[in-house]
């Protein structure tokens, strides 16, 4: 199998991922059929043994010496150490054994120290963070002043551009740990602790030796063999046999990629491949676009996009009116969950405080059944999270497909934060899934070629896309003088006089920020993501988006004339001529007009002598000066018919109503 792609100058390698599932295996060795529980046990076995050497390695060597020494990038003899996680950790003579009377091959050693190498390489900049923090330690842990984050940001590696939510959760971690502990930690590896290994075999760091893959006769099926352990402690190389197992390729792996080994993980008893492929696809640019896509976040409407156009005069202007990503059914379904998960936990507490240290409780197995029914709740809500991000950056990736833009500009919002705007919308803000529709964006958007830069948030929504004066904000267009947020309106009514949508002026807004400024787009070193980190006054006073037609003057509005008279169509809906009679069965269909048919036969309870006063049978009899009925007797009314013996309905007077409808034609 080739393990190369031939490119053209427009195009570019990209690796990816997509999930499959173990669902058989076959023993070579014994040519037994595994079923998937018997194949998720071997592959647990297998994981075990690599989990236990990871979280020694990390026992060993979790400390800010050895995290600095890996993180510098050399060894002891000044070479650069390799990209590699495990060849660097072997270059460095971090070794790995296993327990006394285990025998593994040296494969499973080198996932291990992958693992390992990995988890203390990410915490090299954690630990540079804490200690930035820690060294510019405030007086009031709660609310910095301007002094002291300029020193913050001046102590932590490029915290200029570092968004403040990221410095306040470290503070707020270590805070709580000085409450705990009454005094401040030493630096990360005491805050934190040492992390826990994963349950996962890393085949991508495997050669042949350990695990292969190839494409089956069917170009949607591909065949994995590993070597698993047949026993849960292998005392010699003859416990480990070859397992064949196939695997159906999901339909987005195209046909002409190049497959690599893939990751293990268990879960729910179920074998899960994370398959990588490298393929081909347009490159990206990161400048040079004359239609592009804004997308400006919201709260009832997730998403709102339109597209604009640079042309070659620097103007821009509009491509239509945009449109809106609803979510309201899945944002209340979320909510619903989150205060379900919050009763569970409050009660898992509860459970938790009465039993205390006894394990022999009454109480124990309830709070058994609630810690599963908790785990089940979040699984609820992490799919339902993937879901609607999965399908929010779908509709944004098609909507850009569909203007031809070659770009997508988002708004930056890593530093907004959920507090200080009242409980209910506090709540709202810290369940959007921001970040993970922007990293679906950008998966989905690399297919076909567009780029995805984030641009700087600040006054998107507060300037008038035209002018760039400040806009007013009201609660609806028919309610200019109520405010509100959610329509906007321009000052500058003789000028510009733009209103409409907030979120509509903001993706204008994000839209002509990112065409003027895409020249000062750059690539992120840690994040590889395009992004644009400030504005520049002068570009910004050119993003502004032109009327495409002449706007009609609206400031004069008073009546310059009669009012025009609606006239009847020519060929009208109704009928111009009364409705024929009611047919005297209960079959039949109801004949067309606005003269109804004829009353049908009145229900049993109609046919009893009741009075509307009384629920009694009335008196026969004549008194003088009274009529012959008694005192009331309503014309018309179907006694005992209504809801209730007291409540009629006004009787029908068809025969005294002139018909004056039926030259006139239907609105409908």
């Amino acid at each position: 199998m080739s393990r190369k792609l031939l490119v053209s100058e427009t195009e570019t390698f990209r690796t990816a991922c997509a999930f499959g599932v173990l669902r058989t295996g076959r023993d070579e060795k014994s040519g037994e059929l595994l079923p998937a529980a018997v194949l998720a046990v071997r592959v647990g076995w297998a994981a075990d043994l690599v989990s236990g050497l990871a979280s020694d390695l990390l026992a060993a060597h979790w400390n800010s010496t050895d995290v600095d020494v890996l993180a510098s990038g050399q060894d002891a003899g000044g070479r650069k150490l390799p990209s590699n996680a495990w060849m660097a950790l072997r270059r460095l003579g971090w070794a790995a054994a296993a327990p006394e009377g285990i025998q593994v091959n040296d494969r499973l050693v080198r996932m291990a120290q992958e693992q390992a190498g990995r988890t203390l390489r990410s915490a090299k900049w954690r630990a540079d963070l804490t200690s930035g923090v820690l060294a510019t330690w405030p007086a009031d842990p709660d609310r910095r002043t301007p002094e002291e984050w300029d020193a913050v940001r001046a102590a932590v590696p490029g915290g200029q551009h570092l968004p403040g939510s990221v410095i306040k959760s470290r503070t707020r971690q270590i805070s709580a740990f000085e409450r705990k502990h009454g005094r401040l930690p030493g630096d990360v590896f005491e805050a934190e602790g040492t992390p826990r290994a994963t349950r996962m075999l890393l085949l991508s760091v495997c050669d042949g030796q350990q695990a292969t893959i190839e494409r089956g006769d069917h170009p949607a099926r591909a065949l994995l063999r590993l070597q698993l352990p047949t026993c849960p402690t292998p005392r010699s190389y003859r416990d480990w046999t070859w397992v064949s197992c196939p695997i159906a390729l999901p339909p987005v792996i195209p046909a002409p990629v190049v497959l690599h080994l893939p990751n293990l993980r268990l879960h729910q008893g179920i074998v899960r491949a994370d398959l990588a492929y490298t393929h081909a696809v347009p490159k990206a640019q990161r400048s040079g676009h004359r239609v592009a896509l804004g997308v400006d976040w919201g709260l009832n409407t997730l998403l709102s996009a339109g597209a604009a156009r640079l042309h070659d005069n620097s103007r821009i202007t509009a491509l239509g009116t945009g449109a809106q990503f609803r979510a309201a059914g899945v944002l209340a379904k979320q909510h619903r969950l989150r205060r379900l998960s919050e009763c569970l936990h409050a009660k898992a507490d509860h459970y938790q405080r009465l039993i205390g240290e006894d394990a022999e409780h009454p109480l124990a197995a309830r709070l058994a059944v609630l810690t599963s029914e908790t785990h089940a709740v979040f699984e609820r809500r992490s799919n339902l999270n993937n879901a609607l991000a999965r399908a929010a950056a779908r509709w944004a990736v098609d909507q850009a497909i569909t203007a031809g833009a070659t770009v997508i500009y988002l708004e930056d919002l890593r530093s907004l934060e959920a507090r200080g705007m009242g409980r209910t919308m506090n709540t709202r803000l810290s369940q959007q899934v921001r970040g993970q529709i922007a990293n679906h964006m950008r998966h989905l958007a690399a297919e076909a070629g567009i780029a995805v830069v984030t641009v700087p948030a600040r006054n998107t929504s507060k300037h008038c896309p035209r002018c760039l004066a400040p806009l007013r904000h009201r609660k609806a267009p028919d309610r200019p003088s109520a405010p509100g947020w959610k329509w906007a309106i321009c000052p500058n009514r003789d000028s510009c006089g733009w209103q409409g949508d907030r979120d509509t002026g903001a993706w204008r807004r994000i839209a002509a920020r990112g065409l003027t400024h895409q020249t000062k787009t750059v690539v992120a070193r840690t994040t590889g993501q395009m992004v644009i980190r400030a504005v520049v006054d002068s570009l910004e006073a050119q993003a502004v988006i032109t009327p495409t037609a002449p706007q009609a003057s609206r400031t004069d509005r008073s009546k310059t004339g009669p009012t025009r008279q609606r006239r009847t169509r020519p060929a009208p809906r109704r009928r111009r001529v009364p409705s024929p009679t009611s047919p005297s069965g209960p079959a039949g269909q109801r004949p067309e007009g606005h003269v109804p048919p004829g009353r049908m036969q009145l229900p049993r309870a109609a046919q009893r002598h009741q009075d509307v006063t009384t629920i009694s049978t009335p008196t026969a009899g004549h008194r003088p000066g009274r009529p012959p009925y008694g005192r009331h007797r309503p014309r018309g009314a179907a006694l005992g018919a209504g809801f209730h013996l007291h409540a009629h309905a006004s009787p029908p007077r068809w025969e005294q109503i002139p018909d004056t409808t039926s030259d006139t034609g239907s609105f409908i």
